[in-house]
């Protein structure tokens, strides 16, 4: 979801780009490479010519339901796939400058109305547990000399994948309804401001750390599910979707609609980020209206 927009925006800034993939594929204006982290394999002349890596690769956390062989695919993912990019780097002495890793706020964990910055804690269970092992990972460059920039990436809108997509089924069903209390706290961040995220990071060198890729201003689950419900013209329930229906349904997946997170992009704003949405109506509205908004970076 955000490679396929990020890879275009590189390119029209006059990038070269390369890509990792598990299959082989033609992108326009990129060269592919093959590569598989479960048997540690990978095509060392991806590294020719590049100083900077954006490590988005990750199994999806909500595509299957968490079995302890699930989880372990998850977090390996992430965390074997840093580790042979890392490997292949000291392997080749390849002159790569910069590692930019994706991460998430489920490092956070639920924290209800807490208001969490960069510089807060660690969570519990095993999304958070995933993110530090992640992070982790990303920053075995900072031994190497190399710039390492984690961005936590809060729940993306977007029509095709991700929270919008997931939140609309029930409503254009009919039984859209907020999701266990409907206070917990949505951190979410539109697609083109993900993008521009990463692409900002790539081309400012001072960006070093933890970074929040969140809206400034997060919504409740009961106004998200409202807003969307008004643009697609249906009602939303009175009543809430209990968390044991949830749990019953998801198993430990639940966590993902249930858990609070309150936020706080204070990094981001720091450094001057002029965000391309900063209001949930224009955001969704976007996404319903594509042709009123388009991506400036």
């Amino acid at each position: 979801m955000v490679g396929r927009k990020l890879v275009p925006a590189l390119l029209a800034l006059g990038h070269q780009v390369t890509i990792l993939s598990r299959n082989t594929t033609q992108f326009e204006g990129a060269k592919v490479f093959l590569w598989n982290v479960e048997r540690n394999e990978i095509d060392k002349n991806a590294f020719e010519g590049i100083d900077t890596i954006i490590h988005l690769a990750g199994a999806d956390i909500g595509e299957k339901k968490w079995t302890p062989e699930r989880k372990k695919e998850i977090t390996d993912s992430r965390v074997e796939s840093a580790k042979l990019l890392y490997r292949t780097i000291r392997e080749i002495q390849a002159p790569v400058t910069s590692f930019i890793s994706a991460s998430a706020v489920g490092y956070y964990g639920d924290r209800k109305n807490e208001i969490l910055t960069e510089d807060s804690d660690p969570g519990k269970g095993f999304l958070s547990e995933c993110c530090v092992k992640w992070e982790a990972a990303a920053d075995e460059g900072l031994s190497m000399g190399i710039r390492v920039v984690k961005v936590r990436i809060g729940l993306i809108l977007s029509r095709e994948h991700g929270l919008v997509a997931e939140l609309e089924k029930p409503i254009r069903s009919f039984v859209g309804a907020p999701l266990g209390s409907g206070k917990q706290w949505v951190p979410w961040v539109h697609l083109d401001d993900v993008v521009k995220i990463f692409v900002t990071a790539v081309e400012n060198p001072s960006f070093v750390g933890a970074y929040q890729a969140c809206a400034p201003f997060p919504v409740t689950n009961k106004f998200m599910m409202k807003t969307i419900a008004g643009r697609v013209n249906r009602p939303i329930w009175g009543i809430h979707v209990p968390k044991f229906v949830l749990k019953a349904m998801l198993g430990e997946m639940s966590i993902l609609p249930l858990m609070s997170s309150n936020t706080l992009a204070r990094k981001l704003l720091d450094t001057g980020y002029k965000y391309v949405y900063t209001n949930l109506d224009a955001a969704i509205d976007s996404l319903y209206r594509p042709n009123r908004n388009r991506l400036q970076i």
